[in-house]
């Protein structure tokens, strides 16, 4: 993976995600061939409810062909298809499922040695990371689930003010990224430097700041 963009959450109705999305399209040569995995559903199947809406944002983003990945796909033919891509695009779900899914196909290995751009949407943004800060709606707590590690730090998407007090105790002695929905936090993988799209916070030591690129 050249680039990841790790989008914190979008409402494709309302494409609120857009400018992140048109960022990548442009570090992806401008029109680029875009390779799908809706894996993140825990009812995945081939009839994917937000197939052709998935289909029809991303060509009207410029994508010169969008090709969904369907889970009965083998290690082989999605290496045939990535090699082919410009742009990685990981959807939203859970990404527990997703992660599980990607590691017993071997779809992170195939990720790591990707020379072009990903772009993961909330679970597909989490998924990418060594920690994910998911949380829980039934306690409106969080848990830490184990990411693929790709990006090497720990994030938390759908970010809202109402999470401070939660994310200010967990921070004590670690560091979290906070992505509001439509922002994004961008990692390059060839200087190991991390830019934003939008507003994004850091959590540290009991405190929020806003975040700053650093290389």
């Amino acid at each position: 993976m050249r680039k990841g963009y790790l989008l914190g959450g979008e409402t494709i109705r309302k494409r609120d995600g857009e400018k992140v999305n048109r960022q990548a399209f442009c570090d992806a040569n401008g029109s680029p061939d875009v390779l799908v995995f809706p894996w993140a559903s825990a009812n995945f199947d081939q009839t994917y409810q937000r197939q052709k809406m998935v289909y029809d944002y991303l060509r009207y983003l410029g994508a010169n062909s969008v090709t969904m990945v369907d889970y009965s796909c083998s290690y082989q033919e999605i290496k045939e298809k990535m090699s082919q891509s410009d742009l990685v695009y990981l959807t939203g779900g859970s990404a527990s499922i997703l992660v599980e899914r990607f590691r017993c196909v071997g779809v992170n290995t195939l990720l790591n040695e990707f020379n072009g751009v990903v772009v993961g949407r909330s679970a597909g943004a989490l998924a990418l990371c060594s920690k994910c800060l998911v949380t829980v709606r039934s306690t409106k707590q969080a848990k830490v689930v184990d990411g693929l590690g790709l990006v090497d730090l720990m994030l938390k998407v759908h970010y809202t003010r109402k999470k401070d007090v939660l994310l200010c105790g967990l921070s004590l002695g670690r560091q979290i990224f906070a992505v509001p929905s439509g922002s994004a936090l961008v990692f390059d993988s060839v200087d190991g430097s991390l830019s934003c799209v939008g507003l994004v916070f850091v959590f540290e030591n009991g405190e929020r700041r806003e975040f700053c690129s650093y290389g």
